[in-house]
């Protein structure tokens, strides 16, 4: 039995043998036979053309308020008890908006020398730099150092200020530095797939001199640095944003230096223009393509009078269309709605709040009347790419 199965075997394996080697002998013979089908006269293989360069999209959203300008009861309002300072309270209304942005602007217009200065007010402030912690936790990202305060307490607590800021994560500051290289470095950022760089400038100090040869402490305005800073980056960049500290103090109208800058930076290519200083807010407009936000009002300040209270928070969207290796840009969404510095009749309990969340008692006025007329103060021309509405929360 044993033996009949492996010649069983045997015989299987050779019958597998002879059919392999007859196939195989077909196969050779008919490829010589018939040329055409050898490997090389075969049918070709259709080729599978490149598709064109399929439409990539992408977004980023930017929002922005107006100057931190914090008094004397603004920085008392966030001593705790064990000497600490915390600000978190007075921005509980704003994080939450801010967290629909990928970017979130506001201008440092008091100098966060830290309490080793001493703290000071007007008419030359410093601040503790627990501002500057509250303010990044909840959400603001990219931070204007140039204004009329930069100076204010000499250059040791501009030095504190860029030293505190350099420590800090995902943050961007321009205006203020403490040497040429720091001055030199790159002002650009990306989000989303959008590059953008940031540049802030103001029109002076209040008569306070910047030390000559150390004219990095903070950017003054002069139209052939701002050339070639923007010339530096237009082109390695698909947003150019800049600050501008400008304007005349308490006027809703933008003056005409105001005008004429604007126009000057707009033919630089520059896409979005932040402006603050007045303290006060006034109109968003258009030049061509170039968004203008000529002030932005305060934030939050000690400062009295309602006009002086109420701030603009503005936001809009920026969209590249990248198709064939070009991309294309647009801004649009452009929206403005109000800010309210609320604070009791003793300087405390500082907070700063919408006007779709603000009461008519915490206003002292009818709201809605209020709204109404700041709402013809911000558009104007009646562009009807400026929406004046409600930011919504996340």
């Amino acid at each position: 039995m044993k033996q009949n199965k492996i010649k069983k075997i045997w015989i299987f394996l050779l019958s597998l043998l002879v059919i392999g080697s007859v196939s195989l002998y077909l196969i050779e013979s008919k490829l010589l036979v018939n040329p055409d089908s050898s490997v090389e006269n075969r049918e070709p293989i259709p080729e599978v053309k490149p598709q064109e360069n399929e439409k990539q999209e992408y977004d980023l959203s930017l929002v922005m308020v107006g100057d931190a300008l914090y008094h004397s009861g603004a920085y008392k309002d966030g001593l705790q008890k064990d000497g600490t300072y915390n600000f978190d309270k007075q921005l509980r209304d704003i994080a939450p908006i801010l967290k629909n942005y990928d970017l979130a602007y506001y201008n440092q217009e008091t100098i966060l020398g830290g309490t080793e200065l001493g703290l000071s007010t007007y008419p030359r402030f410093n601040s503790p730099q627990e501002v500057g912690d509250s303010f990044l936790k909840a959400g603001f990202n990219l931070v204007s150092l140039a204004n009329n305060h930069t100076m204010d307490r000499g250059e040791k607590a501009i030095r504190n200020s860029v030293e505190y800021w350099r420590n800090k994560e995902n943050v961007m500051t321009a205006g203020s530095y403490d040497s040429f290289e720091d001055r030199a470095r790159s002002p650009i950022g990306e989000k989303n797939g959008i590059t953008y760089a940031f540049l802030a400038y103001t029109y002076g100090t209040n008569g306070l001199p910047v030390p000559k040869g150390k004219e990095y402490l903070v950017n003054l305005f002069d139209k052939e640095e701002v050339k070639k800073d923007v010339e530096a980056v237009r082109e390695k960049v698909d947003i150019v944003l800049v600050a501008m500290h400008w304007g005349v103090e308490y006027t809703h109208s933008p003056t005409k230096e105001q005008q004429d800058q604007a126009k000057f930076l707009a033919d630089l290519g520059v896409d979005v223009i932040i402006g603050s200083h007045p303290h006060v807010i006034e109109p968003i407009e258009y030049i061509n393509d170039t968004v203008v936000i000529y002030s932005l009002g305060n934030f939050i300040s000690g400062q009295d009078g309602l006009m002086k209270r109420i701030g603009l928070m503005a936001s809009l969207d920026i969209h590249k269309t990248v198709k064939n290796n070009e991309s294309t840009i647009t801004i649009d969404n452009v929206k403005g709605d109000l800010l309210y510095t609320y604070h009791n009749g003793h300087y405390a309990d500082y907070r700063i709040i919408p006007f779709y969340k603000l009461t008519n008692k915490e206003l002292g006025q009818d709201v809605k009347k209020i709204k109404e007329e700041y709402e013809a103060i911000l558009n104007k021309k009646k562009d009807p790419r400026i929406q004046i509405g409600t930011l919504k929360e996340a």
